[in-house]
Formats: C-alpha cells, structure tokens, sequence
C-alpha cells in the first residue's frame, strides 16, 4: 500500500496533470482580434502580424529601436512640485502618482535621451501612455523645456513623440500653462536653426495636439494613430452631424494636409535618419557660372 502511496500515485497524476500555461504568453490584437504570441509581437516591434496594426510601444522600447545599436543616455528631468492643487476625486492625486511610478518605474509620463540617430547626434523626447494616460502637466512641460534647451546646447535636432490623452486635469489651470510654454520651447530649437520633428503616435490628443505636437518641421504619423483635439463622440454631437469615415486617423489627416507622411514603424528608423541627414548635413555651394551677356542688335539712328 505504501508503495502504491508514495510512487505509482503520484506518477500517474504527473501525467494526467494539466501544464499550467502562463497569461502572458499570448496577445490579442486590438483590431483584428487574432491570438499573437508574445516574443513574435515583441520581435516585430509590437505591430499585428496579422493585419498590420500598431500597437502601443513602451516608452524605453521606442528609444532602442530608434538610436544607433539601441544607444542612448538619459537627462535627469527637474524636480517640480508634487500635487500642487492637493487634487482630490475618488482617489488622491498624491496615491494615483505613486500608483503610476510603481507600475512604470518612471516619475513621470516622459522620458528624455540623447544619442546618434543614423550618426547624427539627436534629442528625444518620448512620451510613456502607461503613466496616467501620457497626459502633460508640470513635469512634463518641464521635460520638454529641458529637451530644447538640451537641443539648442548640443546643436542638435529635437524628435518629439507623443503618446497622451492631453493635459493632466488633476493639476488644472497649471497643466493648460504647459501648452504656450511648450510652444515657446518648440520655437526656441527653430529659432537656433535646428530641426524639430514630431513622430505623432497612438494616441495624440487634447491640450499636447493643441501645443507642440502640431508644430513639427516635419510632421510624421505611425499607420492608424488617432490624431485631434475633441473626441469624436464629442463633435458629433456638438455639430449633430456624422463624421467622416476614419476621421481623427492618420490616414485621414495625412489626405487632408495635416500630417506630412505616414510610417510604418519598421521604416521609422530609416526615415528619419535619411531626414535628419538631408536638414542637418551642410551641402557644398554650386560654382557661380558667369553668364555671357546677350548681344542686342539695335539700329543706328539715321
């Protein structure tokens, strides 16, 4: 009995067992719905391997896949103050921060970096959607004021991507100040004669479309990106009409003059490296041809 107890049990409940299978192994596809496993996702940038869509790429992520060999250094941000307004709805304002920095590892929904972008040194500043929504308030208008500064000392182009909601309403009337001041930091780097291009990204909307992510030298949009200020529920039933099909998406504005070019995020890399080259790269003067002058052929007076 002891002997069936202890080795021929437990063998044969070793084999009928049924293999715990993590969660996390697999994807569903947001727009197609299709089941993608997860190292095929991660390996193809986060984008559907199915019917193509881009899915949201973390914030750290999008600076590897961008820089030469995934090199690149961070800028410590400055400090702002925490919880100005001492906003309060169903949560803390004070918890709801320090929920985000521990689910992110960030202090805030921005990030910073410099490095070589097809061997041109290059700023960028990229959004993180997962800390409250990538929506702006002080610390990141701050990020962005340190990015051009940063920009113009290195005689360096300034890349800005954008991934948020618009501006961070715990923080109020001090959260609509980043809109004019990011402004003003977008047209100091222009104003130093530097490129400032803006890779517009799932999604870009509220006060950050209204300020400088709308202000790019180049304009750039990933495929499908949701792109405008109000949603779309919103107009609709301000202006009680239906909207177009596809309106606020990439495709859509890049048809209507708004975006200058839609990428698809394999080519990312190798479309603004070719851009930064041709707005950086001083091209050598054409020789000056002297032209002959015309010989007119006027009659003598008689």
């Amino acid at each position: 009995m002891s002997w069936l107890t202890n080795f021929v049990r437990p063998k044969i409940r070793a084999l009928v067992r049924k293999t715990e299978v993590p969660d996390n192994l697999w994807d569903t596809c947001p727009s197609c719905g299709k089941m993608i496993f997860h190292r095929d996702l991660e390996a193809n940038q986060r984008v559907c391997t199915h019917c193509g869509h881009h899915m949201r790429l973390p914030a750290k992520r999008r600076l590897e896949t961008l820089f030469d060999d995934g090199a690149y250094a961070r800028i410590e941000l400055p400090k702002t103050i925490q919880d100005p307004l001492k906003f309060r709805d169903q949560k803390k304002y004070a918890d709801r921060l320090k929920a985000a920095r521990d689910k992110t590892g960030e202090q805030d929904a921005i990030l910073v970096a410099h490095g070589r972008l097809g061997g041109v040194q290059t700023v960028i500043a990229v959004f993180d959607f997962e800390f409250q929504g990538g929506s702006m308030g002080v610390a990141v208008g701050e990020a962005l004021i340190a990015a051009a500064r940063l920009a113009v000392l290195q005689q360096a182009p300034l890349i800005v991507i954008p991934a948020s909601g618009g501006a961070r309403m715990q923080e109020g009337i001090l959260s609509l100040m980043q809109l004019p001041r990011t402004v003003i930091a977008a047209e100091e780097v222009k104003e130093a004669g530097l490129p400032y291009i803006v890779l517009l990204t799932d999604p870009t909307t509220g006060g950050v479309s209204a300020s400088f992510a709308m202000l790019g030298d180049i304009a750039i949009s990933e495929p499908g990106a949701t792109i405008g200020f109000a949603g779309a529920r919103v107009i609709e039933e301000t202006i009680r009409e239906k909207l177009p099909a596809g309106f606020q998406k990439a495709e859509y504005l890049l048809d209507h003059g708004m975006v200058d070019m839609v990428v698809h995020r394999h080519e990312l890399r190798a479309t603004l490296a070719r851009l930064l080259k041709l707005l950086t790269e001083p091209k050598a003067g054409a020789q000056v041809v002297k032209m002959p002058q015309p010989q007119l052929d006027i009659p003598k007076a008689r």
